[in-house]
């Protein structure tokens, strides 16, 4: 069990290694530089040539990968470019919104999702199970922006429920703290439902096909003993990772959703890094989402092997 571990978490280490190398390359390829962005256009090629060399810019890359990743190594991703403060200030000023517009989405919706999908299950082919179904492969189809847009023209632009844009400070009642987490969550939430309804739903059908589901039925046991006694304590495993697995949507959700309800977290310090072209932070933004979803993927697959032990010798 410990060598599996071990061997997981090895691959880890390699895939963030690789992605880090995507990351800068990307940024690299990003048209023009932080020294065109801070001297505007009016500025002569000489004086963009001489902050570029203040800024190190115009070192190799490779140098300037490995200065980087030593930093990322030691706990210090270097210094903005733009506004001179440590990048490790910036964004742990954000995390800590991102964060919990995360854990309040995932603490709502995840419970939601598994009552939604269980029974469903439970029920399958009739009418319920039916819209349930359906409806998860439509809202899962759907993209996040389209989403969130549609989101504030209904709540925000049409009926005036709530803000169309998202703070995360200056709150100082309940109905301001509902208001201005209302559409990030339900965005999100709606990209994490679907996802967990219909992992659930389908680990729940596989579990009562099992022949120990007909040998209980022959038995005479009941459905709901069925369920609660047989089917469930088989699951656990299956809706863990589930749970799992669809919060790792979070992280490509949290971009769009940032963005367009102007929320101050890391996905939306991240773009506005992109704008500036401020390289030291849009990498270090793109390590930590790289490395949150790889993190909740090994997790997925940690949950898998704890709750099937025939995977332990394998």
């Amino acid at each position: 069990m410990l060598r599996l571990f071990l061997r997981r978490l090895a691959v880890s280490l390699l895939l963030i290694l690789i992605i880090s190398i995507f990351v800068f390359g990307a940024t690299e390829l990003l048209p023009g530089d932080v020294a065109e962005v801070l001297l505007g256009q009016s500025a002569t090629p000489e004086a963009v040539e001489n902050l570029r060399r203040a800024m190190n810019l115009d070192s190799p890359a490779i140098l300037r990968y490995g200065r980087w990743m030593l930093g990322m190594l030691q706990g210090d991703p270097g210094v903005s470019l733009v506004n001179q403060l440590p990048v490790a200030q910036l964004v742990g000023s954000r995390f800590a919104n991102t964060l919990m517009l995360a854990g309040v989405t995932v603490g709502i919706f995840i419970p939601i999702s598994l009552v939604i999908g269980i029974s469903a299950a439970i029920w399958q082919g009739s009418a319920y199970d039916r819209v349930v179904a359906v409806g998860a492969v439509a809202v899962m189809s759907v993209p996040e922006f389209l989403v969130a847009t549609l989101a504030v023209v209904i709540f925000a632009v049409k009926l005036g429920w709530v803000p169309a844009m998202s703070y995360a400070t200056d709150i100082t009642s309940l109905g301001q703290l509902v208001g201005s987490f209302a559409l990030p969550i339900l965005t999100l939430g709606l990209v994490v439902a679907s996802q967990m309804i219909r992992m659930s739903r389908a680990a729940v059908i596989t579990a009562l096909a099992e022949p120990y589901v007909e040998m209980a039925r022959l038995k005479g046991a009941s459905y709901p003993r069925i369920i609660w006694s047989h089917v469930m304590p088989n699951v656990v495993g299956a809706l863990a990772n589930a749970a799992v697995l669809s919060s790792s949507f979070l992280v490509s959700g949290v971009l769009v959703t940032e963005v367009i309800f102007s929320y101050p977290g890391v996905a939306k310090l991240m773009v506005d890094a992109v704008a500036t072209r401020d390289m030291p932070l849009i990498q270090t933004c793109a390590m930590i989402f790289a490395a949150s979803y790889l993190a909740l993927a090994t997790l997925a697959d940690i949950v898998v092997i704890l709750f099937n032990p025939r995977l332990k010798f394998e």
